[in-house]
């Protein structure tokens, strides 16, 4: 029997156990970083970058293994795990740019009033609280970038991927960040809540689930001092409009809905599609899809879905479809497990059209629901029907069209005859309501991984007394 406090990881391809290790104490963690703090924030930003570029070099040396690993852990195929490898490199140089660019220093000289300087300082102590689907990537995100700027670290993998989180961290001291400063915090939620209530704490960088993220900044709303980073789910519409292109827009449906297995923030949930068109995308939409391999990481042919996180995932998931299917929903595509022990499913479509009450949640996995519409005002206002606001994409249209739709649609990311997701680390990553707290990520974490201090100064002391004195 394994110890309470012991955390034990299994593959999801196989169900067997990966990694296990012990839970972390919060407190020494905590200490241990603040005391690290003062010594890594007065490095020359110069040799910050360095050490992160040193941190590439070892993930290099170390690339088949590590995206080995995340697929092993995660579940995803080889050749996605190998994407998110260099996502992880290149996460480095478009973080030195966004610190430059972000947190720029100025001066402006007044011969009489001295200098006027804008220098930005780091926060201190950040928790990074990462999620399953992009184990190595989502963290580094934040990671990078809090580094750069001088913070110290703790990394709080999910606990559905600890040895990736693990990787990434021991990667980081291999490269000769020390240890002190970047640190792993093995645990469950326990161990997440203590470290984000921690008065040592001076930032949480959060990617993953609404309720959590609401859960987090309920607890912090006594505490403004400490900075929140909220990078939270979507129920992302992917709107089909006027277009000859029907294979196209198929291709580009099913790179939205399934890829990563639909594990992905930015996946398509819901498919607004225009009733004339319905028939014809539809079937096109299907055809595509039940062409896609569902498979191991490591099988040849290369699947391009695995399973999803773990049997829970997969429960709670064809309970779902079975719950939009008993409430008006009828299936174009059902959803099947493929094996009972294993949390491997079929991609699944479902008309949603006739619920009353369609539910605006986020359902993490291959589900696609479709909704018909009759106009275009009628597929915006579907389109922005939830409380998330993460992406959305409109396929087909014209150019006005697509300018309603750019100015109306509430989403952070706004596509045009491109999938939801697949959005580019140089530009600033997030959304609005219930899917982040206006922090965007990517390009734009610069932003909160320092804060501005203005300055006025003169070298001697220059004042005179003016009106009111005798």
């Amino acid at each position: 029997m394994a110890n309470s406090q012991e955390l034990i990881s299994f593959e999801p391809a196989t169900g067997k156990e990966l990694w296990r290790g012990a839970h972390g104490n919060v407190d020494a963690v905590v200490a241990q970083s603040r005391r690290a703090w003062p010594k890594w924030a007065a490095l020359p930003l110069s040799n910050r970058i360095e050490l992160m570029r040193r941190f590439v070099n070892e993930v290099r040396k170390d690339q088949d293994a590590f995206a080995e690993l995340i697929a092993r852990e995660a579940g995803k195929p080889l050749w996605e795990a190998r994407t998110e490898v260099e996502a992880v490199m290149a996460k480095v140089d478009i973080s030195v740019s966004a610190y430059a660019e972000r947190t720029g220093q100025r001066k402006l000289d007044s011969a009489l009033q001295g200098t006027a300087a804008l220098r930005h300082k780091p926060h201190g102590v950040m928790a990074v609280l990462g999620p399953y689907n992009f184990p190595a990537h989502l963290p580094n995100g934040h990671m990078v970038p809090a580094l750069i700027a001088g913070n110290t670290v703790i990394l709080k993998p999910s606990e559905k991927t600890p040895a990736v989180g693990e990787k990434l961290v021991e990667l980081m001291n291999r490269a000769g960040i020390p240890e002190g400063v970047v640190q792993l915090l093995i645990g469950g939620p326990d161990e997440g809540k203590a470290l984000v209530a921690h008065q040592d704490v001076d930032g949480v960088l959060f990617t993953g689930s609404a309720q959590v993220g609401i859960a987090i900044n309920r607890k912090l709303a006594n505490e403004p001092g400490k900075i929140v980073a909220l990078e939270m789910g979507g129920n992302n519409p992917i709107v089909v409009w006027d277009t000859p292109k029907i294979t196209d827009a198929a291709a580009l449906i099913i790179q939205s809905a399934f890829t990563t297995a639909g594990q992905r923030c930015t996946a398509a949930r819901r498919l607004i599609v225009k009733s004339s068109m319905y028939d014809e995308v539809i079937a096109e939409t299907k055809k595509l899809a039940d062409r896609i391999i569902v498979g191991g990481p490591f099988d040849d042919p290369a699947p391009f879905m695995g399973p999803v996180i773990d049997n829970y995932t997969a429960d709670q998931l064809t309970e779902s479809f079975v719950y939009l299917l008993s409430h008006g929903g009828k299936a174009i595509k059902h959803m099947r497990r493929q094996q009972d022990d294993l949390p491997f499913l079929t991609p699944a479509i479902i008309d949603t059209t006739a619920m009353a009450d369609r539910p605006d949640v986020e359902l993490f996995g291959p589900l696609l629901q479709v909704i018909k519409v009759d106009d275009f005002d009628e597929a915006i206002a579907e389109a922005n029907n939830t409380r998330f606001g993460l992406s959305a994409s409109l396929v087909g249209g014209d150019p006005q069209q697509y300018n309603r739709f750019w100015a109306n649609v509430r989403a952070g990311i706004v596509n045009w005859n491109r999938p939801t997701n697949g959005a580019s680390s140089a530009a600033p990553f997030g959304g609005i309501g219930l899917s982040g707290n206006h922090r965007p990520a990517a390009f734009y974490a610069a932003d909160y991984c320092a804060y501005p201090v203005t300055s006025t100064e003169v070298e001697q002391p220059r004042a005179s007394v003016g009106v009111g004195f005798k």
